[in-house]
């Protein structure tokens, strides 16, 4: 099967590639936003996923799309809005448009917003950044292809051994801070996060790519409240301070989501549990691996608004 990875030279990129590479023919497409150069041993194609004519003269050639590139997180998306439409929504609207075999689309949990219970793909969704909306609004231009959409949970962990680390992302910035600081700060505290590991999302695409499965399925590990995530940070590491801002100040995003109906229709669940994201940027940071936790691509907004995208 021809597989092009549309944005797969990124964090979760570089898992799905490595994965889908061991049994079809895999091509990445890829502007390289976060890096200079792409080395994985794949057909690779350098181009902008708004550049239609260039994308579209290709698409024909592939069985699968899997789309991963969009801006991703709420500071990233808050720079530009109207940017991060047009990347991760009206790009989509061209794919559907040009493309009519299988896609593989990478959307959020975040899309629930804030809401108390488990919350299940047939669950209200409430967005409450552009992020989220974008996404949302990606999910609708689906809505009548050959399409399965996996709402990812919050991602932690290590992807491959050439993409970059982001450090954005809590189970690994807190692990980061814990080690370089022995300080964590926490904001609330009692928010949850469905946590996932980003190569459990090339499992799962791994195991679903070449099947029927359609539509909206939620895809994460367990659910956490961000202090326990701390507190197995500090299990880990030992000599950690926790410091925990009031309330007022915390992430407005919570909520707790059910992955079962994935499980019931594929047989898939995610297996990669919190301690081994934890062990991984720990192995990373304590062996000297990253010369500066704080240098700005390891952070999607930090480093977006240190040098843009056009």
């Amino acid at each position: 099967m021809k597989v092009l990875v549309v944005g797969g030279a990124g964090y979760v990129g570089g898992g799905i590639v490595d994965k889908l590479s061991q049994n079809h023919e895999v091509t990445v497409y890829d502007s390289l936003v976060y890096e200079t150069s792409y080395r994985k041993n794949v057909n690779f194609v350098l181009g902008d996923i708004r550049e239609y004519e260039k994308l579209n003269k290709i698409l024909d050639n592939f069985d699968v799309v899997i789309w991963l590139a969009a801006l991703v997180g709420d500071g990233a998306c808050a720079i530009n809005p109207e940017l991060t439409h047009e990347i991760n929504s009206e790009s989509i609207k061209n794919l559907v448009k040009n493309f009519d075999k299988r896609i593989v689309f990478l959307s959020t949990c975040s899309v629930y917003g804030a809401q108390d219970g488990i919350l299940t793909e047939e669950s209200e969704t409430n967005p409450l950044s552009e992020y989220a909306s974008s996404k949302l609004l990606a999910e609708e231009y689906l809505k009548d292809s050959n399409s399965i959409i996996f709402r990812l949970g919050t991602l932690f962990g290590i992807s491959d051994q050439f993409s970059r680390v982001r450090l954005d992302l809590v189970v690994n910035i807190l692990t980061a801070k814990a080690l370089m600081e022995k300080k964590i700060s926490v904001f609330g505290g009692d928010q949850w996060r469905p946590l996932l590991h980003v190569k459990d999302v090339a499992n799962a695409i791994d195991q679903t790519v070449d099947t029927s499965l359609n539509g909206i399925y939620n895809l994460h590990y367990k659910n956490y409240k961000i202090i326990d995530i701390a507190e197995k940070i500090k299990e880990k590491i030992g000599d950690v301070e926790i410091d925990i801002t009031p309330m007022s100040f915390e992430d407005a995003r919570n909520y707790q989501v059910s992955s079962e109906k994935l499980e019931g229709e594929s047989k898939f669940k995610a297996e990669i549990g919190l301690e081994q994201g934890i062990d991984e940027i720990y192995e990373l940071i304590l062996n000297n691996r990253i010369k500066d936790i704080n240098d700005p691509r390891y952070s999607n907004q930090n480093f977006l608004k240190e040098h843009g995208v056009s």
